[in-house]
């Protein structure tokens, strides 16, 4: 398989979610499908559980922000708007609009799918999906900002 787009933009981040960095995280590997669409396939972890069988609602949200850093910063870098020196993302998550549709397996390898929605230098939203067995488990909407220095 071809470099992950976290690999490729962000090879040293740290993130719990998205971070290469971060040997004890998610270790989110995002791809460009046929179609361009930027899909991962997630395995929860048994210590993903929310109590009662099913992935945990803050691990769907860490994956469906940290899935869509990847196509925000993938879309950023095709348009000319890379980090920063010294900042490690173009753009850093002002708002996480989470959807919980229905339960989602904690034993099954779960499918992530993200687009953007709308993308200018300042902001950028995306929409991006957890899906398994043909339906959507949770779906959520996220803000990107520009992240610049501040004197």
């Amino acid at each position: 398989m071809s470099t992950s787009l976290q690999q490729r933009y962000f090879p040293d981040l740290p993130c719990f979610g998205c971070g290469p960095a971060n040997v004890k995280g998610l270790q989110l590997q995002s791809h460009l499908d046929d179609e361009g669409t930027v899909v991962a396939a997630f395995t929860p972890r048994p210590e993903h559980d929310n109590g009662l069988g099913f992935l945990n609602g803050g691990i769907i949200a860490t994956v469906l922000d940290c899935h869509s850093a990847a196509a925000v910063t993938h879309t950023a870098y095709t348009r000319g708007w890379p980090a920063d020196d010294g900042i490690p993302l173009p753009y850093v998550t002002a708002g996480l609009d989470v959807r919980y549709l229905r339960p989602t397996p904690l034993d099954a390898t779960l499918t992530l799918r993200a687009e953007i929605l709308e993308a200018s230098e300042a902001r950028m939203t995306a929409r991006v999906h957890v899906e398994h067995g043909g339906k959507v488990r949770a779906e959520a909407e996220a803000v990107w900002k520009r992240w610049r220095k501040r004197a």
